[in-house]
């Protein structure tokens, strides 16, 4: 149940203002509301089954060691890709196939090697399990592609993007250095490598800041609630 709530949480919070949250979004503002949640959900059960499997896999041919290392590493660079945020580069007009299939395939392709299916990959180590993490993010894309659509086209809102940003960015981070306290060794916390890898730590988060300010990551929003309302196959 702990895989399943953590991989859960760690998915919406990632989820927000992610570049896959913006495609659903812009989706929704040309098809059925409804056809892009059954899309979001296809598309993400299958991508994110295979990053569970991989995850899982990669925890029985590397010591248990190295890969939660590894992974509470990738936790702290989720965080700071978090603060960077992210773009849409076209995704929404890819491919011309019926909305479904659309919708499906472009989500699918915009999650390979995207912050979220690398996430679910870290948590399949980290728990040591495939379905209740895979469960967990699935659902978790879901909620959060939902209240985006929600709270962003049908109530004609942005979500406040810049603090959901810096919470989720926090909270990956902080797991992130959780996890490689845990799995460390106690002679590296010594006082000058703490001091240096916080310094560190906050120029990566200075950078990425400065980075993301440059970045317009703005939530697509559809000209009216007729749109979304409306809108047919």
């Amino acid at each position: 149940m702990t895989a399943f709530i953590a991989s859960l949480i760690f998915v919406v919070l990632a989820e927000m203002g992610d570049k896959t949250q913006l495609l659903a979004m812009a989706f929704a503002c040309k098809f059925r509301w409804q056809t892009v949640m059954w899309g979001v959900f296809v598309a993400t059960a299958v991508n994110h089954l295979l990053a569970a499997a991989a995850g899982s896999y990669l925890a029985t041919v590397i010591p248990m060691v190295y890969i939660k290392v590894a992974a509470a590493v990738s936790f702290i660079i989720f965080g700071l890709w978090t603060i960077r945020g992210d773009t849409l580069e076209g995704e929404d007009n890819k491919y011309n196939c019926s909305p479904f299939w659309t919708v499906t395939i472009a989500f699918f392709m915009a999650e390979m090697g995207d912050k979220t299916q690398l996430a679910t990959i870290a948590l399949a180590v980290e728990y040591n399990t495939i379905i209740t993490v895979w469960m967990g993010t699935t659902i978790g894309m879901v909620i959060s592609n939902g209240f985006g659509i929600i709270v962003g086209n049908v109530m004609g809102k942005h979500i406040p993007e810049r603090a959901i940003k810096w919470v989720s960015a926090l909270v990956f981070i902080a797991f992130g250095g959780y996890g490689l306290y845990e799995n460390l060794p106690p002679y590296v916390w010594s006082l000058p490598i703490i001091s240096a890898s916080l310094i560190v730590l906050a120029a990566a988060i200075y950078c990425a800041a400065r980075l993301g300010a440059g970045v317009k990551n703005q939530l697509p929003v559809c000209e009216n609630l007729e749109t979304i309302t409306s809108n047919k196959e």
